[in-house]
Formats: C-alpha cells, sequence, structure tokens
C-alpha cells in the first residue's frame, strides 16, 4: 500500500502531506461508513437510497453511490463485472463511486458523498486530509479524484456533475493493481470558513486522464471504491471562533423564542449529527446557571412530505432536544416540547436556501 500525490491547487493552499502525522480526532463523522441509519436491504438505485442508509453521509445529487457491506446483495447483472468483489480497507464496509463515463453515455456518470463536518474549517488552521481508494478491476483508471469543501450542504433532484473547483485532486492516474489501496492525502491551511466535504471527480470526462485497464475486458467508465475517511488538525490548533448569534451571549427574555442555530439532525431522522453537541451543550449549561427557567422547545420542518408525516418529524427532533437536556441533568419538570411541522415557515419552500432555514429547531422561555 503506497500513497497517492495530490496536485496542488492554489484554492485553500494544499501541499503534500508526509506519512506517520501524530493521530487526533477526526472532524469526520462515520469516517469508515461503518454506522448506518437503517438496514441496507439491496442495491442503490437513487441517491436518497445511499443517504437513507448510510449514516450522516448523504448523496449531494440525484446519483447513486453505493455502500458494501453486512446484508448489501449485489445484482446478478453488476456482480459479473466485479462490482463488491474488493476487500474492504478496514472493517466491513466501504463505498464506491462512478468518476468517468459521461461522453460514453453512462447514467449516474459522476457520483459523489457528502458529509458536514464535525466542526467549520478555522481559517488559518492547518489540516490533515486522507482517505483509502481502490478501483473495480475493469474500470477505467483515472486521476482527479478529490474533495471540495463548500459552505452550504449540496441537495440537488439532478444525476448532475458538480462543477465545483476542488480544494485536493489527484495529479496522477491511480492504478490499483492485485486489489491493492491507495492513499490519498494532503495539508492544507483553510483559507475560508467551509461545513461540508464532499469527494468525487468534479473535472468534466475531457479534463480528466483515463486509462483502460490491461484486460481486453474493460469497462468504457471509471469506478473507485473509498475508505476509511480522515481529517484532522494539525498543531497549532485554533479554536472556532463563538458567533455572535451564540447562546452564551444572548440576553433570554421570558416570552421569546430563540433559534438553535447550530442543532442537526441526519437525513430525515431525530438523531443529531455530531455537530450538534456543542450547541446543545451550551444549552445545558446555560439552564443550570439560571436553575429557574423553563422552556418549550419547538420542532419546524420544511414542506417536502406530507403533513403528518412533517409533524412526527419536527415533534420527533423536538422530543431529542429534551431528552438530552434531561439526560445531561436538567429537570424534566422545566421542559416542555411542541412540533409545527411546515406551518410556520420562516421563508420560501420553492429554493432549497428557504426550505434549509425552515427545517429548524428553537425554544420559548416560559420562566426565567
Amino acid at each position: 500500500m503506497r500513497s497517492l500525490g495530490l496536485v496542488i491547487l492554489m484554492v485553500g493552499g494544499f501541499v503534500f502531506l508526509s506519512s506517520g502525522q501524530e493521530q487526533r480526532e477526526n472532524l469526520v463523522p462515520n469516517g469508515s461508513f461503518e454506522a448506518y441509519s437503517s438496514t441496507p436491504l439491496g442495491w442503490f438505485y437513487t441517491g436518497a437510497d445511499f443517504t437513507r442508509v448510510v449514516k450522516f453521509w448523504e448523496s449531494p445529487t440525484a446519483a447513486s453511490p453505493d455502500v458494501y457491506g453486512p446484508k448489501v446483495f449485489v445484482p446478478s447483472q453488476w456482480k459479473d463485472k466485479g462490482f463488491g468483489e474488493a476487500a474492504v480497507h478496514d472493517g466491513k464496509s466501504m463505498v464506491g463511486l462512478t468518476l468517468y463515463g459521461c461522453e460514453g453515455g453512462k447514467p449516474h456518470c459522476r457520483e459523489y458523498v457528502q458529509i458536514q463536518l464535525t466542526e467549520p474549517l478555522v481559517i488559518g488552521q492547518r489540516y490533515a486530509l486522507s482517505f483509502w481508494t481502490t478501483h473495480l478491476p475493469r474500470s477505467m483508471r483515472i486521476n482527479n479524484l478529490g474533495a471540495a469543501f463548500v459552505h452550504h450542504r449540496i441537495s440537488s433532484p439532478l444525476d448532475e456533475a458538480l462543477h465545483l473547483r476542488p480544494q485536493v485532486a489527484a495529479a496522477q492516474v491511480i492504478e490499483c493493481e492485485n486489489g491493492a489501496w491507495h492513499q490519498v492525502e494532503a495539508t492544507f491551511t483553510a483559507d475560508s470558513v467551509m461545513s461540508y466535504l464532499i469527494l468525487g471527480n468534479f473535472a468534466t470526462d475531457a479534463e480528466t486522464e483515463a486509462k483502460r485497464c490491461s484486460s481486453g475486458d474493460h469497462l468504457p467508465y471509471a469506478y473507485y471504491y473509498i475508505d476509511d475517511v480522515v481529517m484532522q488538525k494539525l498543531p497549532p490548533i485554533l479554536e472556532v471562533p463563538v458567533p455572535a448569534n451564540d447562546l452564551s451571549r444572548l440576553t433570554l427574555t421570558v416570552g421569546e423564542t430563540f433559534a438553535l442555530h447550530n442543532i442537526y439532525f441526519d437525513h430525515d431522522r431525530a438523531d443529531f449529527m455530531p455537530r450538534s453537541y456543542r450547541e446543545l451543550n451550551t444549552l445545558v449549561d446555560i439552564m443550570k446557571k439560571h436553575a429557574t427557567m423553563r422552556i418549550e422547545v419547538k420542532g419546524h420542518t420544511d414542506s417536502v412530505g406530507t403533513d403528518a408525516y412533517n409533524y412526527q418529524l419536527s415533534l420527533a427532533r423536538a422530543r431529542a432536544v429534551v431528552e438530552y437536556l434531561h439526560q445531561h441533568g436538567i429537570d424534566p419538570s422545566r421542559t416542555e416540547y411542541s412540533g409545527y411541522g411546515s406551518r410556520m415557515p420562516l421563508d420560501s419552500n420553492t429554493t432549497e436556501t428557504g426550505r434549509q432555514k425552515n427545517r429548524r429547531v428553537e425554544f420559548l422561555v416560559l420562566e426565567n
């Protein structure tokens, strides 16, 4: 197993990473794809299928990344092409992406996986990013597999290529003979605040160098497996700046409603994304400091889905916040919770930006 060099792009100031970096907290939750939100009972045909199954990860488009692990059964027509034969790099699960083949007319010719980092990038902080990859034996071999950071979550209803400028892209064609895994790794200094990491090929087929496999029975597209994604801060460690709207900076007045700006949930679930715990712990500290404070936690959704579903989801998310408070020492008599579904939007539900604003949890101060 060897490391693969990356092209150095001006965006983000990436440089090569030497091996043997000290292990630190991984800012990529579920970086080895071992945790599932629901049981993967079969093959994936849409991006929503992948998003539903793999905990914290999602497909940012309608294209369908694949997960390989326990209880995943590859259909015979794909198994005959070698899909799923590769051994995982570590653990029991990995993902697979189609990265090349648009000009050949392949459906889902660009697939990506997206994850919210456990904290946003800090400007001036140095980071190390790495992941392991190998390709389908009959696959085309390509370069340009890499990573792009974005501020807002991408959610496209189309099976389309993402025309992003990646901060990292493999300069050389990634060739993995006999099932060997290669590590793609780099260090960089953040020059802007970004919250999401996307892996894939952000170049066109024409911009991508491609080689056929040595066998004459090659496939006209590139398909790569990915495992063990790790991103870590490198010394000196810079802390995430406290935002102006942080709960600890607000005066909480009886009768006023306050947004929990940094509470995030797994897709269509009431499970917290790891980014949420800082905000939740701040609320716990505030309620311990103000021992007589009582609050009502309110859940809201966008308009996607039925009214009944949205009500239940909003109620479950509000309840999850209250249960977290109880688990961390806040007496249940000091909390109430309600779900409002999509009935109280802050913005239009016709755009993704508006829907993101409408998917929220807030609390009303009842007593102080």
